[in-house]
C-alpha cells in the first residue's frame, strides 16, 4: 500500500506530506481546490510524462515522493530485481524531481533509474483511473492477458508448455526464412564466411596465445634493465667482497660458539640455512645470465603477431577463444548454406511436427481460456446487476472463432475481446466503444472488483470515476468501491457524498491565499467534521440542519454495510 506521499512545490501546492491508510480514503473537496493535482501529482510519481509547467511559479523544481509497503509476494519485487533494485524490509521509496527547466530526475530506493524503469515499477503498484483516461481495461491488447490472470494456475501453466514450443517454432521459421534467401544473397554470404573462415584458419591461433606473447614482449622491451638488475644482484652475492664470503665467515664462528655453548645453536643454524639458500639463489642468477639472449628480431615478430591478433579480435570477437567460437559458428553456416536445399527439406519435417504440437497446446489453452471466459462473464453480470446494470451483457470474444485457420502467437492462438451490450435489444460491442460515462463507471467497477483480486496491484485511484451518477446507482457504486477497498488500498476523488460515507479515512483538500499566493492543503476529518463535509456535498453552498441530519444517516448506512 501507499503509507507516504510528499508533495512540494507542485502546481498550487506548496508542500503537502500525508500518511494513507488501508481501505477506502476519499478526498474530497470545492472544484478547483487542487484535488487532481494531487492525482497529477502521484501520475508523475508512477512515471507519468512531466513538465516544466507543473513547478511552483517562482520555484526551481518540484518534489514528489512516495513510500510502499509491499507485500512479500509482490510482483515488484521480481521487476525490481531485473533493474538491479534492492528492496529491504518490503520498504520501497519513489522519488521525482522536476526542474523549472524540464528536466527529470527518478530515484527508486535511492538509486538513479530512468523515467521507463520508473513506469515499469510503478505499473506494479499503482493504477490511476480517471473517467475519460484511457486505462488499461479499455485497452483491447491488454483483455487477454486479464482473462489469463482471472484464470490462474492452469491457465499459466498452459501458457508456459505452448511459450516453450513456440520459441522452437520461432527459431525453426527463422532458419527455414534464412535459407530460402535468393540465390544472389546467399552466394554474398557464403564468399563472405569463406574469406572470414580462411582468414581465422590462416592466423593458426592458440588459446591464451596473446597473453604469453606480451609476457614474452615485456621481457624482450625491458631486456637491459633486467640484465643490469640480475648483473648487480649477482655481483653483491657472489661478487669480490660479497655478502655471501662475509656470511660464512659469521656462520663459521656461530658454529664455533655453539659448540661452546648450546644457547648459540639457533643462530648458528638461521646463518646456516641462510647461507646455503642463497647459494641456490646465486646459482639460478649465474643460469639465468648465462641464457640471457637479447633478440631484436624476435621482438619484432611478437609486435607483429600481436598487431594480426588485434585485427582479428575488432572483426570476429574480443579474445582468441571467441574468435575460435566464430569461426567453428561459421563453418557451420557454410556447411547449411552449402547443403541448403537438403536443410530446408529437413527444418520444413521438423516444422510440420512443431505445428502439430503447437495446435493441440493452443487448443487446449484456448479451451480453458474459454472456460475461464465463462466463469469471468457470470461474475461480471453479477456484480453489474448490483449496480443496477442487470439487463446489460457481457462477453469475452474470441477472434479466433471467425478464422479459418491458426495463428501462432507468442499468448497462444486466440485474439479476445471484451463486447458488452447496457441495453435490451442492443448489438454487443467492443467494450473500448462504450460511449455513456456513466454506463462507463459503472462497467469499469464492476471490472475492477473483479480483476483488483487478481492484478496484485498495490493502490488503486479512482479520480471522479462517479460523474453522472446518482440516486441508487450512486449508492451501488459508493459499496462497489468500499468492495474494491477490501483487497487493495483505493484513494478516491469523489463528488457523491454517498462514496465519502463509505470511507476508512476522510482527507478534505482545500485552498486559501497566503502572502499573496494560493497554496493546496490536505486536512483529515474527524466524524463532525465529516458530517460537515458531507452536508455541504449534498446540499451545495448552503447547509441545513436537515442535510447534517441526511449526512448522518448516510454515515450509519455505510458503517452497517461495511460491518455485514
Amino acid at each position: 500500500m501507499l503509507q507516504e506521499l510528499s508533495i512540494k512545490n507542485f502546481a498550487i501546492i506548496d508542500e503537502i506530506y500525508v500518511s494513507f491508510e488501508k481501505g477506502l480514503t476519499v478526498l474530497t473537496g470545492e472544484t478547483g481546490a487542487g484535488k487532481s493535482i494531487i492525482i497529477d501529482a502521484l501520475h508523475l510519481l508512477m512515471g507519468g510524462r512531466g513538465s516544466s509547467e507543473f513547478v511552483r511559479h517562482g520555484e526551481k523544481k518540484a518534489e514528489i515522493e512516495g513510500l510502499f509497503d509491499l507485500a512479500p509476494d509482490h510482483p515488484c519485487y521480481s521487476r525490481s530485481s531485473e533493474f538491479g533494485i534492492e528492496i529491504e524490509e518490503g520498504m520501497l521509496v519513489l522519488r521525482r524531481e522536476i526542474s523549472h527547466n524540464g528536466k527529470s530526475v527518478c530515484r527508486i530506493n535511492g538509486k538513479l533509474v530512468t523515467i521507463s524503469i520508473l513506469r515499469e515499477i510503478g505499473s506494479t503498484l499503482v493504477d490511476i483511473h480517471g473517467q475519460h483516461e484511457h486505462q488499461e481495461l479499455m485497452d483491447e491488447s491488454r483483455h487477454l492477458a486479464l482473462l489469463d490472470q482471472f484464470g490462474g494456475e492452469k491457465i499459466t501453466n498452459a501458457l508456459m508448455n505452448y511459450r516453450e514450443i513456440y520459441s522452437t517454432y520461432v527459431k525453426t521459421l527463422k532458419q527455414i526464412n534464412d535459407l530460402k534467401l535468393n540465390e544472389q544473397q546467399i552466394a554474398q554470404r557464403l564468399d563472405l564466411l569463406q574469406f572470414q573462415a580462411k582468414d581465422i584458419q590462416n592466423a593458426d591461433l592458440k588459446l591464451n596465445e596473446d597473453e604469453q606473447l606480451f609476457t614474452e614482449r615485456k621481457q624482450l622491451s625491458n631486456f637491459e634493465k633486467i640484465y643490469e638488475s640480475l648483473k648487480a644482484s649477482y655481483d653483491g652475492i657472489q661478487g669480490e667482497k660479497a655478502g655471501l664470503d662475509y656470511i660464512g665467515h659469521a656462520m663459521g664462528h656461530l658454529e664455533s660458539a655453539a659448540e661452546l655453548d648450546e644457547q648459540y645453536s639457533e643462530a648458528y643454524e638461521a646463518t646456516a640455512n641462510s647461507y646455503y639458500l642463497l647459494e641456490d639463489v646465486s646459482a639460478q642468477i649465474r643460469e639465468g645470465l648465462e641464457n640471457m639472449e637479447f633478440d631484436p628480431d624476435r621482438l619484432n615478430e611478437i609486435e607483429s603477431r600481436i598487431h594480426e591478433i588485434n585485427q582479428l579480435k575488432r572483426k570476429y570477437g574480443g579474445t582468441i577463444e571467441e574468435i575460435l567460437e566464430y569461426g567453428a559458428k561459421i563453418e557451420e553456416e557454410m556447411e547449411t548454406l552449402t547443403n541448403r536445399e537438403a536443410r530446408i527439406d529437413q527444418l520444413e519435417q521438423k516444422m510440420d511436427s512443431i505445428k502439430k504440437d503447437l495446435a493441440v497446446e493452443g487448443k487446449y489453452l484456448s479451451k480453458l481460456r474459454k472456460q475461464s471466459a465463462e466463469r469471468l462473464s457470470t461474475y461480471i453480470h453479477r456484480e453489474l446487476k448490483e449496480l443496477y446494470m442487470d439487463k446489460a451483457v457481457f462477453k469475452p470474444v474470441f477472434i479466433l472463432d471467425e478464422k479459418d485457420h491458426l495463428d501462432f502467437k507468442k499468448d497462444g492462438i486466440d485474439e479476445v475481446v471484451f463486447y458488452i451490450s447496457t441495453n435490451p435489444g442492443e448489438p454487443l460491442k467492443p467494450l473500448s466503444k462504450i460511449a455513456s460515462g456513466g454506463e462507463l463507471s459503472r462497467i469499469m467497477l464492476a471490472l475492477k472488483t473483479i480483476f483488483s483480486k487478481h492484478q496484485g496491484i498495490t493502490s488503486i485511484i479512482f479520480d471522479e470515476v462517479d460523474t453522472g451518477v446518482s440516486g441508487r446507482v450512486a449508492q451501488a457504486i459508493a459499496e462497489k468501491i468500499s468492495n474494491i477497498a477490501r483487497h487493495s488500498q483505493v484513494l478516491c476523488i469523489t463528488h457523491l457524498p454517498q462514496v465519502a460515507a463509505m470511507s476508512d479515512t476522510h482527507f478534505l483538500i482545500s485552498k486559501k491565499e497566503e502572502s499573496g499566493r494560493t497554496k493546496t492543503q490536505l486536512t483529515i476529518l474527524q466524524k463532525k467534521q465529516k458530517i460537515n463535509e458531507i452536508a455541504r456535498m449534498i446540499s451545495g453552498a448552503e447547509m441545513t440542519e436537515l442535510t447534517r441530519e441526511h449526512a448522518k444517516e448516510l454515515l450509519e448506512i455505510a458503517s452497517t454495510l461495511k460491518n455485514t
